[in-house]
C-alpha cells in the first residue's frame, strides 16, 4: 500500500450520478465538508449545466473528476483533452485502447489521464459476447501495461484486480476502484465485481469511488463520514495532511 502524498479525505470520491445539476448541488449540500472529491458523468452530462456544474465544485474547494471515458478517433479525443485541459479537472477517463491512450497524453497539461480497463458491469460471460478470447485479470493487466508504456497517469479498475496489477506493475500507476459495496451486493445490482473500502485500499487502490451506497444513504453525509473514518484508520498518517481540508 502507497501513500503517494494523497490526504487521506481526498482519497474518497463521491459519484454524483443524479438527473441534473441541481440535484448534484443539493447532494454535495448535503454532504459538506465530509466530501472533497467528487465524479461528474454521463447523466449530468446529458443535460444542461454541466460544466457550470464543474467550476461551482472547484469554486467550493473541490476537486473533480470527469468521467466521460471518451471513446472515439484518436485525434478527436486528442482534442476533447486538449479543451478538457484548462477546466481545472484533476481526472478525465478514457478507454484504455492503445491508440486513444496516446492520444489523450499529448495536449493534457496538468489534467491527470486515467484509462477504463474492464468495466465493473462486465463479468467472463458478457468479454464472451464481446469476443475478447482471455479473462477478466488478463485483459484488466495487459490494458494497465500499456497505460504505463504510453504514459498515461492511471487506470480505473476493479478492486479484485488491483492486486495483480500492483504485483506486476508495481506503483507508478494510480489505481482508482469503483464499485464499491460496503455490504453484499444485491441481486439487481449492476455492478458485479465489486470490494468494500477496506478491501480496495488493501488490494492497492489509489482512490475509491462511491456513488449509491452514499447518495441512497438514509443519511448521505454520515454514510459519507462513516467511510472517511475507515480511510483515516487505513491511512493514519495521510489523514494528519487532510485535516487542514475537512
Amino acid at each position: 500500500m502507497s501513500d503517494k502524498n494523497i490526504p487521506a479525505a481526498e482519497r474518497l470520491i463521491v459519484a454524483l450520478d443524479v438527473p441534473d445539476p441541481q440535484a448534484a448541488r443539493d447532494l454535495v449540500d448535503r454532504l459538506g465538508d465530509a466530501v472533497h472529491f467528487y465524479k461528474i458523468g454521463l447523466e449530468l452530462f446529458m443535460g444542461r449545466g454541466y460544466f457550470e456544474l464543474l467550476d461551482q465544485l472547484l469554486s467550493r474547494g473541490k476537486k473533480v473528476f470527469v468521467d466521460l471515458k471518451f471513446f472515439d478517433v484518436p485525434e478527436t479525443v486528442r482534442a476533447a483533452v486538449r479543451a478538457l485541459a484548462s477546466s481545472g479537472a484533476t481526472f478525465a477517463t478514457v478507454h484504455g485502447n492503445q491508440a486513444i491512450m496516446e492520444a489523450a497524453v499529448k495536449d493534457k497539461g496538468a489534467l491527470q489521464i486515467l484509462a477504463v480497463t474492464v468495466l465493473t458491469s462486465l463479468d467472463r460471460g458478457d468479454l464472451d459476447d464481446l469476443g475478447f478470447a482471455c479473462d477478466v485479470e488478463a485483459l484488466v493487466l495487459s490494458r494497465a501495461r500499456r497505460a504505463l508504456e504510453t504514459g498515461v497517469d492511471g487506470i480505473v479498475s476493479s478492486g479484485l484486480e488491483a492486486p495483480l496489477i500492483r504485483r506486476e506493475l508495481g506503483q507508478k500507476l494510480l489505481v482508482v476502484t469503483p464499485g464499491i459495496r460496503p455490504v453484499e451486493n444485491r441481486p439487481a445490482d449492476d455492478q458485479k465485481r465489486t470490494v468494500d473500502i477496506a478491501q480496495a485500499f488493501a488490494n492497492g487502490a489509489d482512490y475509491i469511488v462511491v456513488g449509491r451506497p452514499i447518495r441512497q444513504a438514509a443519511d448521505p453525509r454520515a454514510a459519507a463520514e462513516a467511510a472517511q473514518k475507515i480511510i483515516a484508520g487505513i491511512f493514519p498518517a495521510a489523514s494528519s495532511r487532510g485535516k487542514a481540508l475537512i
